[in-house]
């Protein structure tokens, strides 16, 4: 399939800046690949979908306040730094994304915070967007991450921040209830919906529940300049599946229960470690899988997904997932229906 087939147009005023003010509250579209049917409902209702047995895997990640905005030195010109994933602590080196690149060059300083409170040095360009960064602080590390908290804005995405300024909720809002492994720069937002009390419901029900850790990134979101999909190479992002929850979801593939991906990046980590006999290994490293269809499945049966911006590798995941004509129509139904798309947006539940 190639990138226009991915297409369509998303008006503006449906997508969402702010959050619903309860988690599960949000609208919940149902779409059934066997009966070919789309049915509507409200997110905290996903709970009868599921049974004693059934697994949900969800991304545990936690997003850390990994924007950071300064100078550059002499010129003053305004820069903003993403801090991706640090290379090594002892010297203080970042990899990291710089807005605007082009002003960018090795051996720049950045200065971050009101008095330079933070400085950083530009040591490699390892992509055109891309450097690695030496941060110059002679303090102790804590004092070094207590720094990077203070100066740190939580990373919302720019389809918000064009819109709005970030808030104080953002910081909470902007995080799964479950996160707990510091290293994302993206939420996964499919985890967003979830509030404690619908996991408890879930857990008095017989709903396992497991995790992997995928530290999403900015890669999710880059604009795709290729029409020949196979051409287009993805960015890496840090997968941890441990050995507990290959164990429970394999428990699950033998005893024919829902195994559902809760979001893009599960569906990603799941796919990118699986034996030949079509069950899940633990894993400890990176992937850059791309799904996109047509794509035979091995480990999810059902999804839950955000609604995502036409022309992403996320939105080619779903299609590739629940049916590329299938989901077409059901995003069409989403934008008739005043659907909230993206972040903040609502879901989608593929059985």
């Amino acid at each position: 399939m190639k990138l226009s087939q991915f297409n369509y147009t998303l008006p503006t005023e449906l997508i969402a800046t702010h959050p619903t003010p309860d988690r599960d509250d949000c609208k919940l579209m149902i779409v059934d690949r066997k009966k070919q049917k789309i049915d509507h409902k409200v997110f905290k209702d996903v709970i009868k979908y599921f049974n004693e047995g059934d697994i949900m895997v969800m991304n545990d990640t936690r997003v850390f306040p990994a924007r950071l905005s300064g100078e550059k030195e002499k010129t003053g010109a305004m820069i903003t730094v993403f801090l991706l994933r640090e290379l090594n602590r002892d010297s203080l080196l970042w990899d990291v994304y710089v807005d605007p690149a082009r002003k960018i060059r090795i051996g720049n300083k950045l200065y971050f915070g009101e008095n330079d409170e933070l400085v950083a040095e530009v040591i490699d360009n390892t992509t055109s967007r891309g450097r690695t960064l030496r941060f110059l602080y002679d303090g102790p590390y804590e004092n070094f991450k207590s720094l990077i908290y203070k100066l740190g804005q939580t990373p919302l995405p720019d389809h918000i921040l064009q819109v709005r300024k970030i808030e104080p909720e953002d910081e909470e809002r902007y995080q799964t209830v479950f996160a707990a492994k510091e290293g994302a720069v993206m939420a996964p937002t499919a985890g967003l919906h979830f509030s404690r009390t619908l996991l408890k419901r879930m857990e008095i029900k017989g709903i396992d529940t497991a995790f992997l850790t995928m530290h999403c990134g900015l890669g999710n979101v880059r604009e795709i300049d290729v029409e020949d999909l196979t051409k287009h190479r993805v960015d890496s992002e840090e997968l941890h599946i441990p050995e507990d929850t290959a164990s429970m979801v394999n428990k699950a593939i033998d005893n024919k229960k829902r195994i559902c991906a809760v979001g893009t990046s599960v569906l990603k980590g799941l796919e990118s470690s699986v034996s030949f006999g079509g069950k899940l290994k633990p894993f400890d490293g990176w992937t850059n899988k791309f799904i996109f269809p047509p794509y035979d499945f091995n480990i999810a049966n059902c999804m839950i997904s955000n609604f995502h911006a036409p022309l992403s590798s996320l939105f080619m995941s779903v299609c590739a997932f629940g049916g590329y004509d299938l989901i077409m129509k059901a995003y069409q139904e989403a934008i008739e229906k005043k659907y909230r798309f993206l972040t903040f947006g609502d879901a989608m539940l593929i059985l």
